[in-house]
């Protein structure tokens, strides 16, 4: 069976700690998409890990992780992150990574940053990883895949033609030193050394392991806000965050897909630019950020502090639907246990008229939030293993939010380690 654990909103929805403990039941989790420009936060009885690339099942030994061929492979930054965990003593993971998966060139990198240096105040508030040159290459055809590692002669010639273009950029657009193609191949070479050993037909191997009866697991990345067609364009990423794009990125049949695990914070939060309309500033914003997350809300690759808001339904109920949603994770409830009363964003005034159907940028833009305020529980609810057991208002809130945005809250998560969660 497979399954995919994906985000309602603009990412940082807690989908790491989700994937962590469904990896439990799973033979095999695939990461499908993005790359290393954002980070998965795992609290576990190894100790709390931030994962780039690595898929959020690795810490199982049952296990085995693999790159998608969707992803933006950063082949250095993936094993860095695979000797870290092993030197916190977590058992060495079973890799794959698909050969088709495209790499993250090191000009990537040096072109995002450059572009945000270019840009200056109208910057997309990038995490400088290489994600949309990456991309944008990969649509043009000119990114290379893995395999290309393994044909010397063919790589370096692509490498020719392509430098030559990347350093009429460089010197006219950027002011920066040309790129050198046998700097580049060498660069090349060790990458193939440290990918050879685990490199694999991803689809094949999936496809057998399907007719098998394994569990799989599809792991995105970001969040529904943050998709490149149904997001908040342009401030979005530039791969599709979708559970749809699980069968792509990973290589699989779209109707293999049975069960959509989208993860929803019981509060909004956003690393980077972009509209977010139950936004809240100053001393609210400060202390719940203060309070979320495990050790606050700071993102995970960046350490940039969270942009905090209230939950959202409007956005929320937009993004459990185009993501097709079957099972609602509801995260981080245990942090508003200190408010007397509770905001919700129920609905958007955009030009003097309420909507609950999440618009296009431009009006977005617009939208103020609607809120309506319920009671808060006023207790910590950590440890909680059943849903009875909960608050009479928290479980009120959950049953607002959950009628509200139209699908089944089935997970609910108190706390977090890998066991604090409460299944309905």
């Amino acid at each position: 069976m497979v399954k995919a654990v994906v985000g309602a909103n603009w990412g940082d929805e807690g989908k790491g700690k989700i994937t962590d403990m469904l990896s439990k039941e799973a033979d095999i989790i695939v990461r499908f998409q993005g790359g290393a420009n954002a980070g998965h936060t795992i609290v576990n009885d190894y100790g709390k890990f931030a994962l780039h690339t690595l898929p959020s099942g690795v810490f199982y030994d049952h296990t085995t992780s693999i790159i998608g061929n969707g992803v933006a492979l950063n082949i250095p930054v993936l094993f860095k992150e695979v000797s870290e965990i092993v030197e916190k003593g977590v058992p060495m993971p079973k890799i794959l990574v698909s050969d088709r998966a495209q790499i993250v060139m090191p000009y990537h990198i040096l072109f995002d940053e450059y572009e945000e240096e270019r840009l200056a105040g109208k910057s997309f508030g990038s995490t400088k990883s290489g994600i949309a040159p990456f991309y944008s290459d990969k649509y043009a055809k000119v990114g290379f895949q893995v395999a290309e590692l393994f044909d010397e002669e063919a790589l370096k010639e692509k490498l020719e033609r392509v430098i030559v273009q990347k350093n009429v950029i460089l010197e006219h657009l950027y002011h920066k030193p040309a790129l050198k193609v046998e700097e580049l191949f060498a660069t090349m070479m060790e990458y193939k050394k440290m990918v050879e050993p685990y490199v694999c037909d991803v689809s094949a191997f999936l496809y057998d392991a399907i007719k098998a009866g394994k569990n799989i697991l599809l792991e995105g990345q970001l969040g529904s806000l943050k998709d490149p067609d149904h997001g908040i364009y342009p401030m979005v990423t530039s791969s599709s965050t979708l559970a749809a794009y699980g069968a792509i990125g990973a290589g699989i049949p779209p109707y293999e897909i049975k069960k959509i695990v989208t993860v929803v914070k019981a509060y909004s939060s956003a690393v980077g630019a972009g509209a977010f309309v139950s936004e809240i500033f100053g001393e609210e914003a400060d202390e719940l950020r203060r309070r979320g997350g495990d050790g606050g809300e700071y993102g995970a690759t960046t350490g940039r502090p969270r942009r905090m808001g209230w939950f959202d339904c409007v956005a929320s109920k937009y993004g459990c639907r185009i993501q097709g949603t079957t099972d609602v994770a509801f995260t981080v409830l245990d942090v508003l246990g200190y408010l007397d009363e509770i905001p919700v964003c129920v609905g958007y005034e955009i030009d003097g008229e309420v909507t609950t159907d999440f618009p296009t940028t431009a009006k977005l833009e617009k939208a103020k939030p609607v809120l309506e305020v319920l009671p808060g529980w006023k207790e910590d609810i950590r440890g909680i293993k059943n849903y009875n057991d909960l608050p009479e208002n928290c479980r009120k809130y959950i049953e607002f939010v959950e009628k509200q945005i139209g699908f089944p809250i089935t997970m609910v998560s108190n706390g977090p380690g890998r066991n604090d969660i409460i299944y309905r």
